[in-house]
C-alpha cells in the first residue's frame, strides 16, 4: 500500500487524516500522522479558555480517539528528504528513525510571531496552544488573589491589576476582550479591589484594530471597549518589556505583570530543515490544487494546506493575492487536499480550491460581540450568540461540541468557575515540603 505521511495534527492535519479514512477504501493506503501534540487545539476558544468560560480539555480534541484507522505518532519531524522520500522523527525519548513514505503532507501550522523587542521573549506569553490560555487566566485570578493584601495605591497593586495585550487583530482584540471580561466578574468577588484599580491596555501599531471588519464596526469595537475600562494605543509600537516595564513609542511608560503577544503567527520554522520550495514569507509554494510547486510545476507526490502553505486566493480577496491564515481555510483546504490525494491516488486530476470567506466574528466577552460580512455588520447580543453559535458547531467531532456547549449552559447558571490551578507547575512542592528524609 503507498504511505501516506502526513506533518502535522493541526486543523489542516487533523482533517486531512479524517477524510482520508473516509475516502480511502482500507486497503488504498496506510496513514501516519506525526506531531508533537497527542491532540488538535481549537484556537478560536482560547480567549475563552483564558475567560474561565471553557474548560480547557473541551478546547483540544484527541488525536487517536477520533482517528481510528490513522497511525498516530506523538513525536517531531525534524527533517524532510522528500528526494529520497524520508522523514526523520525525533521522539521526546527514545533515538531518532528513519520514517519512509510515498506521499507527504505539510501541514506543520504556524507559531507566535515575534519581533526582537527586550524584555519580550523573556516576560510575555503568547496566545497560540491551550496551555497558555490556561497560565493566562490563572495569571490574572491568581494577581487578583495576591493584589487583594496590597494597600490601595501601592505600586505593587498597580503592578499586579496592569495587563497588556500586544496585537489588535481578531485574535489580540478577542482575546483582550475576554481578560476584561474576566477581571470584570473577579472584582465582584474581591471587596479590596475596586474597578477603576484594574488597568488593560491593548498596544497595536496600526492605527486601526481588527482589519477584517469595515473602519466603522472596528470604531464601535473600540468604543465598546472604552466603555468597559479599557485603553486601546494606536498608531503605538511597543519599544520595551524588560522586567516588566512597558514603553511605549509615543513615550508613555508604565509596569504590567501580565503580557500577552498576539501579533502575528508565522509558518512553522520546522520546514526550513526540508528539501522543498519555501517563498519569501517562510512558507511553502502551492498551487491551488494545494500540491507544493517549485518554478518547473507541482513537486511529486507532496502536498500542502492550511497556515504552512502560500495557497492562492481565486476569490481575489486574499492579502497578497493567497489565502490568509485562519480557521476557515484550514479546514476547508484540508477537506479537499483528502480528495485530492484520493484522486491522484485513482489516477484522477485534482481540484482546485476556492472558497469565499463566510464573514468574520469575533466574541468580546460576555453577551458582547461582532460580525462582519461584506457591508453588513451586527453588533452585542445577537453577534456574540452567532459567535458562540458558529464555534460552538464547528469545533471538530460531535462530543467535543455537546462538551462545550454544556459548559456554556453550566457558566449561564452557575457563574464561569474562577478557581486558578497554578500551584499545578509544581505539583511535587506540598510533598516536598513536609516529606521525611533519612538522616545524616
Amino acid at each position: 500500500m503507498p504511505k501516506i505521511l502526513i506533518v502535522g495534527g493541526g486543523y489542516a492535519g487533523f482533517y486531512t487524516a479524517k477524510k482520508l479514512e473516509k475516502w480511502l477504501g482500507r486497503n488504498e493506503a496506510q496513514v501516519t500522522m506525526v506531531d508533537p501534540l497527542p491532540y488538535l487545539t481549537y484556537q478560536p476558544f482560547l480567549p475563552e479558555v483564558a475567560a474561565g468560560s471553557i474548560e480547557p480539555r473541551h478546547a483540544v480534541v484527541s488525536h487517536r480517539r477520533h482517528l481510528k484507522r490513522t497511525r498516530v505518532i506523538n513525536a517531531r519531524v525534524t527533517y524532510v528528504n522528500h528526494a529520497e522520500k524520508t522523514a526523520t522523527i525525533t521522539p521526546e525519548l527514545g533515538e531518532p528513525w528513519q520514517e519512509t513514505y510515498d506521499i507527504v503532507v505539510m501541514t506543520a501550522g504556524a507559531v507566535s510571531r515575534t519581533f526582537p523587542i527586550p524584555g519580550v521573549a523573556d516576560n510575555a506569553i503568547g496566545l497560540k496552544n491551550i496551555e497558555e490560555a490556561i497560565a493566562v487566566r490563572d495569571r490574572i485570578i491568581k494577581n487578583f488573589e495576591l493584589a487583594a493584601n496590597l494597600p490601595e495605591g501601592s505600586e505593587e497593586k498597580k503592578r499586579l491589576l496592569t495587563f497588556v495585550v500586544v496585537g489588535g487583530g481578531f485574535a489580540g482584540i478577542e482575546a483582550f476582550a475576554e481578560m476584561r471580561s474576566l477581571a470584570s466578574s473577579l472584582v465582584r468577588q474581591f471587596p479590596t479591589i475596586s474597578f477603576e484599580e484594574t488597568h488593560f491596555h491593548l498596544i497595536e501599531a496600526m492605527g486601526r484594530i481588527m482589519p477584517e471588519v469595515s473602519l466603522e464596526t472596528s470604531k464601535w469595537v473600540i468604543k465598546s471597549l472604552d466603555q468597559r475600562g479599557a485603553t486601546i494605543h494606536l498608531d503605538t509600537q511597543l519599544s520595551s518589556a524588560v522586567d516588566g516595564r512597558i514603553e511605549l513609542s509615543t513615550g508613555e511608560s508604565f509596569e504590567a505583570d501580565t503580557i500577552v503577544w498576539t501579533a502575528g503567527v508565522m509558518a512553522n520554522p520546522m520546514i526550513r530543515n526540508t528539501d522543498l520550495p519555501i517563498e519569501e514569507r517562510g512558507r511553502l509554494r502551492a498551487n491551488a490544487a494545494l500540491q507544493i510547486v517549485n518554478d518547473e510545476g507541482p513537486v511529486a507526490d507532496a502536498w500542502t494546506a492550511g497556515d504552512v502553505a502560500a495557497v492562492p486566493d481565486l476569490t481575489g480577496a486574499g492579502v497578497g493575492g493567497f489565502c490568509v491564515p485562519n480557521a476557515q481555510h484550514a479546514v476547508r483546504q484540508a477537506k479537499l487536499l483528502a480528495k485530492n490525494i484520493t484522486a491522484s491516488l485513482r489516477g484522477e486530476d485534482p481540484k482546485e480550491y476556492f472558497h469565499k470567506s463566510l464573514g468574520a466574528v469575533a466574541g468580546l466577552g460576555l453577551y458582547n460581540g461582532v460580525y462582519q460580512w461584506r457591508k453588513i455588520a451586527i453588533k452585542g447580543f445577537v453577534a456574540w450568540i452567532m459567535h458562540r453559535g458558529y464555534h460552538g458547531l464547528a469545533i471538530p467531532m460531535w462530543e467535543r461540541k455537546i462538551r462545550v456547549f454544556g459548559n456554556w449552559i453550566m457558566n449561564f447558571l452557575l457563574r464561569r468557575d474562577t478557581v486558578q490551578l497554578s500551584t499545578r507547575i509544581a505539583p511535587r512542592a506540598a510533598f516536598e515540603e513536609f516529606a521525611s528524609r533519612p538522616k545524616a
